[in-house]
């Protein structure tokens, strides 16, 4: 479990179940050995703060990825669009603000490093090694395989792979995330770590 949440998570926008909650944290907790954590699709930073609270106990960096423009699920006229979440000057997308606030709220703002950047160029000249990285981005195939090629070679020996919204059968999920899941597992550098509820984890070998 997660000690001494700051926040009500109930109030914070996001899809992450409370199980997977607290193996998110646990798994970074320990992960902090091995480097900083990066996660990939901040949103509004429910995921963020769980990753946050590890990262600031071990005294470590979190890397907050997302361009906050939303996933094609959120944008207008889809099924998870947020109207509160809209810029109509814009016309766009933009979570960035209520992201902010939340991290402010749960008194991480010295732990967490907003990257507000698609995976593909945050990661063109990124050298730092990770500790753990978690998958949460778009669950398009040509985004859920972005997000893998891009970062799961950053993480070392030791280190944890999470990838979020896990289902084997399609008429639960999409299954770009699972997809990816398999293919870490079938390169040779994963082995599994388990599931929780629909969060995968793997560890690099």
């Amino acid at each position: 479990m997660i000690p001494e949440m700051p926040v009500d998570m109930d109030l914070i926008k996001g899809f992450l179940a409370p199980d997977e909650a607290a193996a998110l944290y646990e798994q970074a907790l320990q992960a902090c050995a091995h480097g900083p954590v990066l996660e990939i699709g901040s949103y509004c930073g429910k995921s963020t703060i769980c990753l946050g609270l590890a990262c600031q106990r071990a005294g470590s960096t979190l890397f907050a990825l997302d361009h906050h423009r939303g996933s094609e699920e959120h944008q207008k006229g889809e099924m998870f669009h947020d109207a509160d979440l809209y810029d109509p000057r814009e016309a766009v997308m933009d979570s960035f603000g209520e992201f902010r606030r939340n991290i402010r709220a749960a008194g991480l703002e010295d732990v967490v490093v907003p990257i507000v950047a698609g995976s593909a160029v945050a990661a063109r000249h990124w050298n730092t090694p990770l500790g753990m990285v978690f998958i949460d981005g778009g669950h398009s195939l040509e985004a859920a395989l972005t997000d893998y090629r891009c970062w799961a070679v950053h993480v070392v020996r030791g280190g944890v792979l999470a990838i979020h919204d896990l289902f084997a059968d399609a008429h639960l999920g999409g299954q770009a995330p699972y997809a990816v899941y398999r293919m870490a597992l079938a390169s040779g550098l994963f082995e599994s770590l388990g599931q929780v509820n629909s969060l995968g984890l793997l560890r690099r070998l």
